[in-house]
């Protein structure tokens, strides 16, 4: 009797139950599938129609496999009986990825505490260095997912145990694409790559939203001149940016001949400065004229000692020419 139960058990779990609110945003999934690698992709579109999930599941095929095989079993039955739906079964599946390694729950009179187990581990010396997201243009972007650039020797369980344990960052996925810097030449003929050019790419998908700081092209003209007056006053880029460029300056023309520096870098700057020295030379004339003009008028005597006078310079000949 108890072996005719199961089977009749087991032929009712085929069939999927009712579908539920979905635990993983539509964001997120989209995010999911697109970063999947191309093998992986291609191995999905190869799965015959039936295997592969519905259009409205955010189950991957692996994971809709799993959930249909394990469904098949009777291993998804609650305390009430019933199955899990997708979206539960989702939630204990990204419950269990995102575990803490090496700790277990306590209960200390009705209050649950986390304790270590076994040995303490020290976090390594190493950086994760988070990037905005590769967003197409016209596509929004992604809060679901988060991009690090991180060193060559990390896995992926070291990325999903450092998010966990110093940040609390609970994670669905994590993609890894490794960066290797081009080949250059090098003074004794032969080709190397540059350490500080080659870096590992890490796309994680979070089950909390994330939204990166907003971008300096999507800010309001206030918005942005507050922003750059804090980056200004905090670590003083339009400092470093002119005195990187005065010291380029120095070192590169410094040796020319005739060459002297007087701090106009760009080409717009010596305009101006070129502009302002004639503006001044033309008011000067238009003093002289005047000046000339009323000792005329006055009957004054321009030049009053014609021996010692010294020579008018040209521009003050054609003056008194005209």
């Amino acid at each position: 009797m108890q072996a005719l139960c199961r089977v009749a058990r087991r032929l009712y779990s085929t069939q999927p139950p009712e579908r539920a609110a979905s635990a993983l945003p539509k964001l997120a999934a989209a995010a999911r599938d697109a970063s999947a690698p191309m093998a992986v992709r291609e191995r999905r579109e190869r799965k015959r129609a039936h295997l592969k999930p519905p259009t409205d599941s955010d189950l991957t095929p692996s994971e809709y496999s799993r959930y249909r095989r394990a469904l098949a079993k009777g291993e998804l039955m609650d305390n009430q009986g019933r199955d899990l739906t997708e979206a539960q079964w989702l939630d204990a599946l990204n419950e269990r990825r995102t575990r803490l390694r090496g700790l277990k729950v306590t209960d200390n009179n009705g209050e649950k505490e986390l304790q270590v187990v076994g040995q303490r581990i020290y976090l390594p010396n190493i950086i994760f260095r988070m990037v905005r997201n590769n967003t197409p243009t016209g596509k929004p972007y992604n809060p679901y997912e988060a991009t690090f650039r991180i060193p060559m020797s990390v896995t992926k369980t070291d990325i999903r145990s450092y998010l966990s344990a110093v940040y609390g960052v609970k994670t669905t996925y994590i993609r890894t694409a490794n960066y290797f810097s081009p080949l250059h030449r090098i003074y004794n003929g032969s080709k190397a790559t540059k350490s500080y050019r080659t870096y590992k790419r890490a796309i994680v998908g979070l089950v909390d939203p994330f939204y990166y700081p907003q971008a300096m092209e999507d800010m309001t003209a206030e918005d942005r001149k507050k922003r750059m007056d804090w980056l200004n006053e905090k670590f003083a880029l339009d400092a470093l940016k002119r005195w990187r460029r005065h010291e380029l300056v120095r070192t590169s023309m410094s040796g020319s001949k005739n060459w002297r520096f007087t701090g106009h870098l760009r080409r717009d700057k010596i305009l101006k400065a070129v502009a302002r020295s004639r503006a001044r030379m033309l008011r000067e004339v238009e003093d002289v004229k005047e000046e000339l003009a009323e000792k005329r008028a006055k009957g004054i005597p321009i030049f009053s000692d014609t021996k010692n006078r010294s020579r008018p310079s040209k521009w003050k000949e054609a003056l008194l020419a005209n």
